[in-house]
């Protein structure tokens, strides 16, 4: 303790919150934290944009806005907000010259393209199309837009078209609906017959009405362009001259339901010809087009082997002159998640999942060599013009936060606040990685998270999460649905394997968990839980609880019926419950089928292998189970399956249902009854 100090009085020192009286980190609080993303640069690095979202005072509704930061001034100022109260908006981006800002919002009643000036003022409706802007990019010189929405193949370009079907269909009095093949469903939506297709509109000039028709690029192909359904604007370009773009598209036919093959067309902008496919010789995954500055070079990521969705995206340079197409860094054993060219062409920067952490790579293009750029924690977004880099960033104690630096290593600046900035008084567990012998006598990696409250010599009881995937990872990031601070904040410590099939640490251990979900990767989580029981004593081991979602859900029916006993109480969460099943139920059936080596009935041995169903009979310790209606990866039938045998058994067991839920929980007030059910769970099996 220094003078100073030691020297401040009484009453201020009383006054300091003490680490005791600090709280640990609640679901509310993680429901009324702002959440920063999107951050874009202006073109010449002067100025950031950005997207935060905030929620009301019921947690009830959230809304994003833009906020805007002159990197120039070296003042304390916070950022600005740029668009006006009451927009709810996303998807910023700027004009050419860097004085106009772009945006989607749906303040008009449908999603449409809007722009205002950087220095303030009225936004502008772009267009007005009778169908919401999915996403957009901006032609290179700022004159046109290419955008996606959902469309009738039949109608084409004529989105009043596709309206009225829709219209049509709704006053219809019967609800039936007739399919002819797979997907009949997809994530958390019925197929309706539209697909997601691109278009190009010119923008209107000066005062100029709104824009309300487009030239329809992808019509020939049978397709989402994006992809469904996650894919965005990341999936399409233009060329430096503005006269083609290129997308990734999946043309399947039939058999969409178990094909990887996204192919990237090459379309000419005003529509005059039919798409060319670049890449027809890969039968895998290509996607994430970029353009070099001189358009003479297509980038992009490419798996190779078909059927196979956590297969190692690899860095690849296509000669658009020769088509001549080679892996720019094959030796480096990471999978690439995007795409951003530097300026002369020598580099491309791109983040990647690497042993726990999300890092920012630079990738030599000549060489190959990767390099982290900024390392620990994980990027989840980042923008790169001029030397000026921003990203935002988040790790196990931190929600994402925004930063800039250069390229050259200049000290970073926070542009917005921390999750511990914003929560004052509460306290965040500490959080160590850890490394134990598992499977193969290889090398597997965990975390433990301390609770809140900790102190020295005292043991905890303990929550076991368990991740999804299979091919993911519980490393050093934020999640706002599994976050391991809201257990250190219940008073528990965490306990986190990334076991074989993990994503960060070569493709080969990512490869190790198909055909195997039930040996190897439990080999992983016993051997991780002893290691981790050895090293840290505060782990009471007596009081543990086990809990998973997915991936990680099924592995909580597999441990009911095969390592039941060290765990008081387990969290099933959208789990699967009998594999075979799974393999006809599902709607991605390639992830099935790649999983277990083949379709059900070709291969029925291996549904049965590793299937929970098999090993109820052993069933004897206590389950959560939680399952969201809205479900069609992993449907409601196999979180029902899971608590009828629990309730047929005599097993203590409870059901929480979502009837408005995916796979996931999303609405603020549901993840609060979600967080609020299981920690009711905890304390009544292991205290605290």
């Amino acid at each position: 303790m220094n003078l100073r100090s030691a020297l401040l009085p009484f009453c201020l020192l009383a006054a300091l919150p003490s680490l005791a009286a600090a709280r640990g980190l609640d679901v509310r609080d993680l429901q009324k934290l702002d959440r920063v993303s999107s951050p874009v640069l202006s073109p010449d690095g002067g100025t950031i944009v950005f997207a935060k979202r905030i929620v009301d005072a019921d947690m009830v509704k959230a809304s994003s806005s833009l906020w805007v930061r002159n990197l120039l001034t070296r003042d304390m100022a916070p950022p600005k907000r740029l668009t006006p109260e009451g927009w709810n908006v996303n998807s910023p981006s700027f004009s050419p010259d860097g004085k106009t800002v772009y945006f989607l919002s749906a303040k008009s009643g449908t999603q449409q393209l809007y722009a205002m000036p950087l220095s303030g003022g009225a936004p502008r409706q772009l267009t007005a199309f009778a169908l919401d802007v999915a996403s957009y990019k901006l032609s290179p010189d700022g004159t046109r837009v290419l955008f996606s929405t959902d469309t009738f193949a039949d109608c084409k370009a004529d989105f009043a078209c596709t309206k009225k079907k829709l219209d049509d269909t709704a006053a219809k009095k019967s609800s039936g609906v007739v399919y002819d093949g797979l997907f009949v469903r997809h994530w958390d939506t019925w197929a309706d017959g539209r697909r997601s297709r691109l278009f190009v509109a010119a923008l209107p000039e000066g005062k100029a009405k709104p824009v309300a028709s487009a030239t329809s690029l992808t019509d020939g192909l049978d397709g989402d362009a994006p992809s469904k359904p996650f894919g965005g604007a990341d999936e399409y370009t233009w060329s430096p001259d503005g006269t083609s773009v290129v997308a990734a598209i999946r043309v399947a036919g039939k058999g969409e339901a178990w094909s990887t093959n996204f192919d990237l067309y090459k379309i000419a902008a005003d529509g005059s010809s039919a798409p060319v496919n670049l890449t027809a010789a890969n039968p895998a995954w290509d996607t994430g087009p970029v353009f070099s500055a001189d358009g003479r070079t297509l980038y992009y990521r490419a798996m190779k082997r078909p059927g196979f969705e956590a297969d190692r995206f690899g860095l690849m340079a296509m000669d658009l002159a020769t088509k001549q197409v080679r892996e720019i860094a094959p030796s480096w054993d990471r999978s690439a998640d995007g795409i951003m060219v530097s300026k002369d062409g020598a580099t491309i920067y791109t983040t990647a999942q690497d042993v726990g952490q999300h890092p920012l790579f630079a990738v030599d293009v000549a060489s190959g060599t990767a390099k982290p750029v900024v390392a620990g924690g994980s990027i989840s977004a980042f923008d790169i013009a001029g030397d000026t880099l921003a990203f935002t960033r988040n790790t196990l104690k931190t929600g994402d936060q925004l930063f800039t630096t250069t390229l050259a290593g200049a000290p970073l600046r926070a542009i917005t606040p921390s999750a511990q900035d914003m929560l004052k008084d509460v306290s965040f567990g500490d959080f160590e990685q850890f490394t134990f012998t598992g499977w193969n006598n290889e090398t597997v990696h965990g975390y433990v998270v301390k609770p809140h409250d900790y102190v020295e010599g005292q043991k905890y009881p303990v929550a076991f999460l368990i991740h999804g995937g299979p091919q993911g990872s519980f490393g050093n990031g934020w999640s706002y649905r599994w976050n391991p601070q809201t257990y250190a904040g219940q008073g528990y410590a965490v306990v986190m394997i990334d076991f074989h099939g993990s994503t960060g640490y070569g493709q080969a251990f990512t490869d190790a968990i198909s055909q195997h979900w039930g040996d190897r990767p439990l080999e992983d989580l016993q051997k991780g839980w002893a290691a981790a029981r050895q090293k840290y004593a505060f782990l009471d081991g007596g009081k543990a609880c086990a809990l998973g979602a997915s991936y990680g859900g099924y592995m909580i029916n597999w441990i009911a019926g095969n390592w039941n006993e060290p765990w008081k109480c387990l969290v099933n969460h959208d789990g699967v419950f009998d594999t075979r099943s799974m393999g006809y139920v599902t709607e991605e059936l390639w992830f099935t089928e790649w999983e277990n080596g083949g379709t059900p009935f070709d291969k029925p041995e291996n549904y049965e292998k590793f299937n929970p169903v098999n090993h109820v009979a052993k069933w004897r310790v206590p389950m959560l189970v939680v399952q969201g209606e809205k479900d069609y990866r992993v449907p409601v039938d196999q979180g029902l399956s899971t608590f009828t045998a629990l309730q047929r058994k005599g097993i203590e067991s409870k059901l929480l249902y979502f009837p408005d839920e995916n796979h996931w929980v999303l609405k603020p007030q549901n993840s609060i009854l979600w967080h609020d059910t299981v920690n009711a769970w905890l304390k009544q099996h292991i205290g605290r």
